[in-house]
């Protein structure tokens, strides 16, 4: 099997020549035929194409070798590397907020509600169950809170560049968030998502009612938006790519060709093989073989 062993770096930290030879050290060391440095992006990332060694087990090679490094690795075959669809989730991924705590602000409740979402994230609650409770908790709150909350959210290094890049390629892009419709919908049209699925708030006027719409968009749901798409296109699941940090996103990235647990909770990292946690999230791109030249957005 032909694969490719992707380093990626922090903005902080630059990729060096030793960390790259360390890596390939490694793999020759587990006996894998090993091709030269390809650099992606200099100091940024850079592909070393092997065979003869099962990725999974070069993944762990590598990852002993480097030890504490500042730097993601990222080991797959190189068939079908690059992806035709892309599901990401929204909070701490897109953006860098959980939307639904920073709208708790604005009734007085961030610290409350921050509490039960970290909880549901790290799976410890139902999702479902976990958003309506906190929803509730913030009956009446006007709705003017939602346009100053999306003024404060902040986006995600290279979210709008891992969109925009795999649209100009050719990819279908879904943003599906177990969050709300308010804030998806500016979102994916901010990045260029072509869809864009959550959960609606209900309304009482210009107040919010303390309900959220049924049927709850969460786990399966995340799920089911990344099997039926590919369905749809005719895509194999090798040909997709999922995003995610929380628990409701474990689903998903399991079953896409590429699942990327970015930056993401302990639970999510111990159950999905693909880990971002030191780039931004062009290591997306990277981890598709993408040059930062072909980069877009």
């Amino acid at each position: 099997m032909e694969c490719v062993l992707t380093l990626i770096a922090s903005a902080r930290a630059p990729l060096d020549d030793a960390l790259v030879a360390a890596a390939r050290d490694a793999l020759h060391e587990r006996h894998a035929t090993v091709s030269p440095p390809d650099w992606l992006a200099p100091a940024e990332a850079c592909d070393v194409a092997f065979s003869d060694l099962n990725p999974d087990m070069a993944d762990a090679a590598v990852r002993a070798r480097l030890g504490d490094a500042p730097v993601d690795v990222v080991c797959q075959p190189i068939k079908d590397r690059r992806k035709m669809l892309l599901v990401a989730d929204m909070d701490s991924t897109i953006v860098t907020a959980e939307t639904l705590d920073e709208l708790a602000a604005f009734a007085g409740l961030k610290n409350e509600i921050a509490a039960i979402t970290s909880r549901a994230m790290r799976g410890e609650l139902d999702f479902e169950s976990a958003l309506r409770e906190r929803v509730s908790m913030l009956k009446g709150l006007e709705a003017g809170a939602l346009a100053k909350t999306f003024a404060e959210i902040e986006y995600t290094g290279g979210a709008r560049a891992l969109v925009q890049t795999m649209r100009t390629n050719g990819a279908h892009c879904m943003l599906v968030s177990g969050g709300f419709t308010y804030f998806t919908d500016r979102v994916a049209d901010y990045c260029g998502f072509h869809e864009a699925y959550a959960n609606t708030l209900g309304m009482d006027g210009n107040r919010l009612d303390g309900t959220v719409g049924e049927p709850i968009l969460g786990r399966d749901a995340k799920l089911r938006a990344l099997m039926d798409t590919a369905g749809t296109r005719h895509l194999p699941l090798t040909r997709t790519c999922a995003v995610g940090d929380g628990a409701n996103d474990v689903a998903m990235l399991q079953a896409a060709g590429l699942g990327v647990a970015f930056h993401a909770k302990p639970m999510v990292q111990d159950m999905v093989r693909v880990k971002i946690n030191h780039g931004d999230l062009t290591a997306l791109l990277y981890a598709q073989g993408y040059r930062k030249a072909e980069f877009t957005g």
